[in-house]
């Protein structure tokens, strides 16, 4: 279990960690010199039976409020320090504050320094302190007297941690690793160290992981659970990785490290805030702050979702607008500080870490967000996908959940929704929503084959602005992907059809098709006539011409090569593998622009027109003044 200390400066949280450990937190010079916490500090004692007991020493001074806030967001257990003749001061105030704001609920509250006063003294701090704890989070916290300096009550309030640590349930490890960085530094021989506690997964030694915002991999050398060398790093456990890859100048305070699969990160994040009654003005939209969350201290906007101001004491979605990207999670805790880091004005909890700028406060979007503020991550897919349109990114979400791969699964086993997987995403969406689109498609495919019987099939975009869901491209192609193992539509090319539709000519346009097919076909295949000269040979308006070869290009017969000059598909393929076979005859495995003229006997300007278009296509690589292949023609223009 991990302890983190709280309260006003002066008031023995030092001396109490040293007391019950044996461990002067207080490490720096400086801090030696004036007698006040400045940096975090750490210390560890073994549990009775196995396991150790873990301390968070954090600043007491207003100045260092911020480092109270990089120790306090990852401790499972606050111990606040009151002194008993000082009583209740400001600190203690503020950092009750954000104990409140991020949630820590498991605590206690210690009386030091007992040995100064009288016990009516001690009767009326006891009063204070429950008077502050009231409706906080800690309201029922116990409240224990001691004194660090004669050791008085130290040994009952050891013995109350360590029931606590042996109560608690054994960690999870649920979710994908994620850790927020406090502290990096090199070791001699060993390289870069950074520390932290866990929030999620596991971490063990080999893995690869990485450090964000940087992006750089590292893998784990070694690792320091607890203080002491593990081989895994458990959820909730405070550990030291050495790491490979990554510098001691590239990851600081504030970083995080995560699981590869956790790399996303995003400068927008909506959440439920709340803002303390202490306040004296109502907060308005876009007011700036310095942000808290994990171990990162950033700026950032609040933009409110739910009307232009918010009262003290009362809560809002809001929309925070950071200075740079942040990897935060749902269920994540924040705080917010005024902009000039003086007070602490509120906090909340992160609801959806990747939110859109635009339509954030759109009734569909808010009902979103009242499904994705469900703390049940299987309760919240279930009411994600029956809300319009019904297809939602479900890698998306599960990064968002920090979910790992294996809980993904188990997630859609749970739910049992519609999957689509495409280009390394994996989209969700309900049976039912599945079926609707499935028949508005076919609706609007079978009036789109009516009106254009000659049409291989109706573009993507034209079809997706067509049906009455409106549907984001990726979300038709995962609609798409879901209804073809019906059988009933065809998507390929850019181009969805019904499986039973086949594109077919009128009769004047066959008899057209057929005589230019003639014309571009046999002996001219390689050198085919331009349009205005098919016009000329067949009689007919340039414009039909040009049509109809259109119409052949859509259904796939021919290929536009250059402005107006069509060539039969095979034709493309056997100069495609022309220019394969000339690549093999040379040495260097390239040709030139003059040798695939004189071997396809285009002429020079057609022969370039060619050559450019299969730039275009990916089948060569110009390198200068030859070419290589890089290809199978068959890949790029069929078999």
């Amino acid at each position: 279990m991990i302890v983190g200390t709280a309260g006003h400066i002066d008031h023995g949280k030092t001396l109490l960690v040293k007391a019950l450990t044996g461990v002067d937190c207080d490490r720096l010079k400086e801090e030696k010199a004036r007698g006040i916490t400045i940096e975090l500090g750490f210390a560890y004692t073994p549990l009775p039976g196995g396991g150790t007991l873990g301390f968070v020493d954090v600043p007491g001074h207003e100045r260092f409020v911020h480092t109270m806030l990089a120790g306090a967001a990852s401790v499972d257990f606050v111990m606040l320090v009151v002194a008993a003749d000082d009583g209740v001061m400001p600190q203690t105030r503020e950092h009750l504050q954000i104990l409140d704001l991020l949630g820590l609920e498991n605590g206690l509250v210690v009386i030091n320094k007992s040995d100064l006063v009288d016990a009516a003294r001690l009767d009326e701090v006891e009063g204070e302190i429950r008077a502050v704890l009231a409706g906080t989070s800690l309201d029922a916290a116990s409240i224990v007297r001691v004194s660090a300096a004669t050791g008085d009550g130290i040994a009952g309030l050891r013995e109350t941690l360590i029931e606590e640590a042996q109560s608690r349930p054994e960690r999870a490890t649920r979710g994908a690793f994620r850790m927020a960085i406090d502290r990096s530094f090199t070791v001699a021989g060993a390289g870069t160290v950074v520390t932290g506690t866990i929030v999620s997964g596991t971490v063990g030694v080999g893995e690869t992981i990485v450090a964000l915002p940087s992006g750089n991999e590292a893998r784990v050398r070694t690792i320091h659970a607890l203080g002491q060398p593990s081989q895994k790093g458990l959820a909730e456990e405070r550990v030291a990785l050495n790491l490979a890859g990554v510098d001691r100048q590239s990851v600081a305070r504030g970083d995080w490290l995560v699981a590869p699969e956790q790399r996303s990160s995003s400068a927008r994040f909506d959440a439920r805030f709340r803002l303390l009654d202490s306040e004296t003005r109502a907060l308005r939209t876009w007011t700036p702050v310095h942000l808290h969350v994990g171990t990162s201290e950033i700026e950032a906007r609040i933009v409110l979702l739910e009307g232009e101001t918010l009262a003290p004491g009362a809560s809002s979605l809001v929309q925070i607008v950071a200075s740079s990207p942040l990897p935060v999670r749902c269920g994540d805790r924040f705080v917010a500080r005024d902009a000039g880091g003086a007070r602490t004005l509120g906090g909340g909890a992160v609801i959806d870490p990747a939110a859109p700028q635009r339509f954030r406060r759109a009734p569909a979007r808010l009902a979103a967000l009242a499904a994705m503020a469900e703390r049940d991550a299987e309760m919240a897919l279930a009411e994600l996908i029956e809300l319009p349109p019904g297809i939602i990114d479900l890698t998306g979400f599960a990064i968002g959940r920090g979910l790992s791969p294996s809980e993904t699964d188990r997630l859609i086993e749970e739910v049992q929704p519609a999957v689509a997987d495409l280009q390394g995403h994996r989209y969700a969406a309900a049976p039912a929503t599945v079926e609707k689109l499935g028949r508005e498609i076919v609706e609007r495919l079978g009036q789109f084959h009516r009106a254009s019987p000659e049409r291989p099939g109706m573009a993507e975009d034209a079809l997706r602005l067509g049906i009455p869901t409106r549907l984001t491209r990726p979300q038709l192609k995962a609609a798409l992907a879901m209804l073809a193992p019906a059988g009933e539509i065809v998507a390929q090319g850019g181009l969805v059809r019904l499986a039973s539709h086949s594109s077919s000519l009128g009769a004047n346009d066959q008899r057209l098709w057929e005589r230019i097919e003639a014309a571009i076909g046999g002996d001219n295949r390689y050198r085919p006539p331009q349009v205005r000269e098919l016009s000329e040979a067949t009689g007919q308006p340039i414009a039909v011409v040009r049509k109809l070869l259109k119409t052949m290009a859509r259904m796939g017969a021919v290929v536009e090569v250059a402005s107006d000059r069509f060539f039969l598909k095979p034709a493309l393929l056997e100069l495609g593998r022309m220019a394969g076979e000339l690549a093999e005859s040379n040495e260097a495995k390239t040709f030139s622009a003059a040798e695939f003229r004189d071997r396809a006997g285009s002429g020079r300007n057609v022969g370039i027109q060619i050559l450019e278009h299969f730039d275009r296509r990916g089948l060569t690589l110009r390198q200068g003044d030859v070419r290589r292949v890089v290809k199978d023609p068959a890949v790029v223009f069929g078999s």
